[in-house]
């Protein structure tokens, strides 16, 4: 049975949605069973067009980036995110029209708390040379998003444990999995350090850079890959709990990274997936059901299910599928 150190993983990670109203202090408060004391706060808009935002607790409020494109927008925004909270974030009017906080648009918000062995957050500064960059994790990643804060021509780009320390993928576009030597300099990360190499997008010579790291924690956070067969009676991927949030990339070819969560959609089949990468509306189809212990795949479209194609994934649970005590969670 899976057992697991956190009952209620609604004090690592939720979904929340809400709707602006283009006014001043207005307070986003989270509805999970536990408070939720937010360090990376990723907005989009649920109906409409709209970028995807990122804001964090050791860039401070107001800073932004872009997440589907390779802006580096670090300038103070007083209108968008202007704290975060015990409990969830405040944003203002949005005047600058940062898409965080329009009169009347519904916005989906993803947000995760530092938690060891399931997410951190790293700031560093590049050399240009091989270097290790120290992190808190607790556990070895086995998925990492980077971005150059400093340099707005400069892609976010993902490690994942399932493709190996030789290749790279964006979280800003659609690129399969490509070999690069000079990313992670051939070398896979350890509980306490990850390596960059001499690529600028990871590793520029007096850039600086955000880290986001991820670890597997039992009943509470995954990141693996599954194998698609391009069926709608697709693969059924294990994770030891319920999962609240699943973002899925083809990573065999040049798709778009897909994501699902327990708010938007919170009925199986689950069918609106917003596409990362792009600024587009969430997209209605048929694509996974969400189960107590995993979830499987319902779609044939290649972007979620390509026969013989490698799915690399990170899914944040909602429910743990046995309790630290050893009972099964009870189904909602």
């Amino acid at each position: 049975m899976a057992y697991t150190d956190i009952d209620d993983p609604s004090s690592v990670f939720q979904c929340t949605l809400y709707t602006g109203n283009a006014s001043n202090s207005h307070a986003i408060t989270h509805g999970g069973n536990s408070d939720l004391d937010n360090d990376l706060v990723w907005i989009k808009s649920k109906a409409t067009t709209g970028a995807h935002r990122f804001f964090d607790t050791v860039r401070g409020a107001n800073k932004i980036l872009t997440v589907n494109d390779q802006s580096a927008s670090q300038g103070n925004y007083s209108s968008t995110l202007a704290a975060f909270g015990d409990n969830g974030f405040t944003v203002n009017n949005d005047s600058d029209d940062f898409k965080v906080n329009a009169n009347g648009v519904v916005y989906v918000s993803w947000n995760w708390k530092e938690t060891a062995g399931s997410f951190d957050i790293v700031a560093y500064t590049g050399s240009g040379s091989a270097k290790t960059v120290a992190h808190n994790l607790g556990v070895v990643p086995t998925m990492m998003w980077v971005k150059c804060t400093s340099n707005g021509s400069t892609n976010w780009t993902v490690y994942t444990a399932a493709r190996g320390n030789t290749h790279w993928m964006y979280l800003n576009s659609g690129n399969a999995a490509s070999a690069n030597a000079d990313a992670w300099n051939n070398t896979t990360p350890t509980a306490s350090v990850f390596t960059v190499g001499t690529d600028g997008d990871v590793n520029g010579d007096g850039r600086t850079y955000q880290a986001y790291l991820f670890g597997n924690k039992q009943g509470v956070s995954k990141a693996g890959s599954f194998i698609g067969n391009a069926n709608a009676d697709g693969t059924f991927v294990p994770l030891s709990f319920t999962p609240a949030y699943v973002m899925s990339k083809n990573s065999s070819a040049s798709e778009s990274w897909h994501i699902w969560d327990n708010k938007r959609s919170p009925f199986n089949e689950r069918g609106l997936s917003i596409y990362q990468g792009t600024s587009g509306e969430e997209n209605v189809g048929a694509d996974i059901d969400i189960l107590s212990n995993g979830f499987k795949v319902r779609s044939s479209a290649t972007s979620v299910n390509g026969n013989g194609h490698i799915f690399t994934y990170l899914a944040f649970a909602e429910n743990p599928f046995v309790t630290s005590t050893g009972i099964p969670a009870t189904a909602r």
